[in-house]
């Protein structure tokens, strides 16, 4: 725009209330109202794209000083060449204006501007064709394409708005307000109260974006339409008189009471019901209230109805400190369930319910506290309600401190188990766990030497009762050759402790240790060296990188200490090169061995590939802590390997194999892999363990499949599925005895989706009966209506 006349005056307001907006979250694109199209009174349809960067208007010019003061006579048009003005003419607002015109009645004391007009007061704005300021009474009117800006960012569209003295609009016709925080209001007529709020007749309001991709007008998803509206700008609140729901034109829920926030916060009210169908519990029609109580803590109680079963009540607490955060949830009924299920199925009515809470607390710039509680009334409550699949329940605390080259935990924890067949009492509470590590730059020939001291406490109330404590240091050196090598020099010394008492109650032999007090001593001793070779190959660059490693470490007393956390012991690419390959302290693989592996990973526009390979020797056989069948019992270990491929966001594939060093056969075969974009995909995903373990339990058997697909329709639409599938056959896991093709779970459903609105129908079925969560059928309505607050 071309400025030809810029200015600032003063007006005076008094006895008058400034009405302030609490702040909003985001900017909105500017957008221009139209007296046609498909939104309540007005459709919107973009301003330039410039404009639609920032809803702030550009800052005012550095005005040229100079007098207009004295005019006098007739309306008088100034010439179209830059001109201000100053005039104090009271104490509480300034007013800034920029216009292509200006014509100046002194006898009536009329100001007119035309043209690009900008009007500026405070943190407030005003763009029309044309401006009328009647200074005797201080009220402004704005005609043509008008687009008033609060201090918040909220936008008003009209064609004629009338101005109070203290710059805030007035009677209105044919409006539209966007809001900055999201959200547009779309009215036939408006007008201020005495108190200050704007009462808008025959309203529309809707979230949902109301042009498309080719800026042209479309109706939304969603409006809710109303005989009245009112809009308070002291509480940042619209309140709805007469309210109904239209979903594609159509009206369908009367909302009565309906209010919600200008600045995007959250308000209390009732949130949109669920509908549900189980096998168990019949019809569910459950529901929500959530209390905003403060800006930062809020609470949300919850009831289910059930056709079959009692009611259910629920409640989350949610409360933001000073210094962190933390939340509460219960659920609490009364139902049915089987009390014995190992032996005679018999059924008992009790109280049932679920309590889960966690939260983190950051007390200085070093330490923290974080916790969480998860416990249940029975092993079936959570299945059967459909609230959770988790076969266990975990409760920790912990206490940290963490700086640059320190770290200290003091922690704790216990565990619930859901399975149907697991002894409680053989499941160990952790308490304490102490580990703390220091790093030592340069301490020793330019490397890193890593101190660490840790202890630990496992107690059950039946079964076996461990006590470990050690202290040891690591050290590093990376260093690079002449030839490009890297080689890594590496160390490792420790010293543990530990005391056992009823050894016998651990049915698997080897991880029992000696009853009382065991001591042993660690040392092993490690050089890796690689040599990256890189090149161009098929359009892009590779980097290939052969790998080889040597470890060493005496003699080590492992079957005379317990082993509690290092039982899912298994050769993989991911721990190959390990100075460890038992992923916990309590088990260390001793003497000497030789590794090698081989890295190849090749990189083009879009695409990446990466693919590992090794294998390992070793000069002794350790076959009393490796079972057969993990890949390491023997000399010589199985191969292992990974896969990658990577296509842009399109694809993505990993395959992970160990393979029998005899006769090649898959014992580990992985594979996930993903197509597609995030509206029509396929993930797959497929575990093979073939390694003929019986012996420890921790070390079955399996062989699992499992898929899920999406496929959208007619812009906005899905159709979806998913399912997982047991193939494990009876010879494979003979405590169960599955049949080679059992179905664990599957679902199926349809669902619509836009950018403020999302519904959609489910089937889902169960195949596992376990106590009363019986297997089923479920059926699920859901539906969500997205920026209005609830879903």
């Amino acid at each position: 725009m071309t400025a030809g006349f810029t200015g600032h005056a003063r007006i005076a307001a008094p006895g008058a209330t400034r009405a302030r907006l609490r702040r909003a979250a985001s900017p909105l694109p500017l957008l221009r109202a139209c007296v046609m199209g498909g939104f309540g009174s007005a459709a919107l349809v973009p301003a330039s794209p410039a404009a639609a960067l920032d809803p702030v208007l550009d800052p005012v010019p550095a005005p040229l000083l100079a007098s207009a003061e004295q005019a006098e006579g007739p309306p008088l048009d100034l010439p179209a060449a830059p001109q201000s003005r100053e005039e104090l003419v009271g104490e509480d607002r300034i007013l800034a204006f920029e216009a292509d015109r200006l014509a100046y009645n002194s006898e009536a004391e009329i100001v007119t501007a035309s043209g690009e007009v900008v009007l500026r007061s405070e943190d407030r704005s005003v763009r029309a064709d044309e401006v009328v300021w009647y200074r005797d009474s201080g009220r402004i009117v704005a005609t043509g394409n008008i687009r008033f800006v609060d201090e918040t960012g909220n936008q008003l569209f009209t064609d004629q708005i009338e101005l109070t003295d203290e710059f805030e609009a007035g009677a209105m016709e044919e409006l539209l307000i966007a809001l900055r925080a999201g959200g547009r209001l779309a009215a036939r007529s408006a007008s201020r109260a005495d108190d200050g709020t704007i009462l808008l007749d025959r309203a529309a309001y809707t979230a949902c974006p109301v042009t498309g991709e080719d800026g042209c007008a479309k109706d939304p998803s969603w409006r809710i339409t109303a005989d009245r509206v009112i809009y308070d700008p002291d509480e940042a609140r619209v309140r709805f008189r007469g309210a109904m729901l239209e979903l594609f034109g159509a009206r369908i829920l009367p909302l009565p009471g309906l209010s919600l926030n200008t600045d995007g916060e959250a308000v209390s009210g009732f949130l949109v019901p669920n509908i549900r169908v189980t096998q168990v519990n019949g019809l569910e029609l459950s529901g929500d209230y959530y209390w905003r109580l403060a800006d930062n803590k809020d609470l949300r109680l919850g009831a289910y109805v059930f056709s079959a079963v009692a009611p259910m009540v629920s409640a989350e607490w949610r409360h933001l400190t000073g210094t962190g955060a933390y939340q509460v949830t219960g659920y609490l009924t009364q139902s049915s369930r089987v009390a014995d299920l190992t032996g005679q199925a018999t059924t008992e009515s009790d109280p049932r319910g679920y309590l889960f809470a966690n939260g983190r607390f950051q007390f200085t710039e070093h330490w923290s506290l974080t916790g969480s509680i998860r416990a249940a009334s029975d092993r079936t409550f959570l299945r059967r309600y459909d609230l959770s699949r988790d076969d266990r329940l975990r409760s920790t605390v912990n206490i940290e401190r963490i700086d640059e080259d320190s770290y200290l935990s003091l922690a704790g924890w216990a565990t619930q188990t859901l399975r149907i067949n697991a002894r409680q009492g053989q499941i160990p509470i952790a308490l304490p766990a102490f580990d703390y590590r220091r790093i030592l730059e340069d301490p020793l020939l330019g490397g890193e030497i890593q101190l660490q001291a840790n202890t630990l406490a496992l107690l059950r109330t039946d079964g076996q009762d461990t006590q470990r404590a050690f202290a040891g240091a690591r050290w590093d050196l990376r260093t690079m050759t002449g030839l490009g090598q890297v080689v890594t020099f590496s160390a490792l010394a420790r010293g543990d402790v530990y005391h056992t008492s009823n050894t016998r109650s651990t049915l698997t032999e080897i991880y029992r240790g000696n009853e009382g007090w065991t001591g042993r001593g660690i040392a092993i001793g490690a050089i890796d060296i690689e040599w990256p070779f890189v090149g161009e190959a098929f359009g892009g660059t590779q980097v290939l990188k052969p790998r080889l490693q040597l470890v060493a470490s005496p003699s080590i007393e492992n079957l005379a200490v317990p082993n509690e956390d290092a039982r899912a012991i298994d050769l993989e690419d991911s721990n190959l090169f390990a100075l460890n390959r038992f992923p916990g302290y309590d088990r260390v693989e001793d003497g000497t061995r030789i590794t090698w592996g081989l890295d190849w990973e090749l990189q083009k526009p879009g695409w990446r590939v990466k693919t590992t390979v090794g294998q390992s020797y070793r000069l002794e056989e350790k076959d009393e802590i490796f079972p057969d069948g993990t890949g390491l019992s023997e000399r010589v270990s199985d191969f292992v390997g990974r896969t990658e491929v990577r296509y842009r966001d399109f694809l993505a594939f990993t395959h992970r194999f160990r393979l029998d060093k005899d006769n090649l056969a898959f014992r580990r075969n992985e594979i996930d892999a993903a197509i597609g974009s995030r509206r029509t995909y396929l993930e797959v995903g497929y575990l093979r363990l073939n390694r003929d373990i019986q012996t420890v339990e921790d070390l079955q058997d399996r062989e699992e499949f499992r898929a899920a697909a999406r496929v959208a329709f007619a812009n906005n639409w899905a159709v979806f599925g998913s399912g997982v599938f047991n193939l494990t056959s009876a010879e494979e896991d003979p405590v169960f005895a599955p049949d080679g093709f059992e179905p664990i779970r599957t679902r199926l459903g349809v669902s619509y989706q836009d950018e403020c609105l999302e519904f959609g129908f489910t089937w889902r079925r169960d195949f596992i009966t376990a106590g009363d969560a019986a297997r089923g059928n479920s059926f699920q309505l859901f539906f969500a209506l997205r920026n209005l607050g609830f879903r």
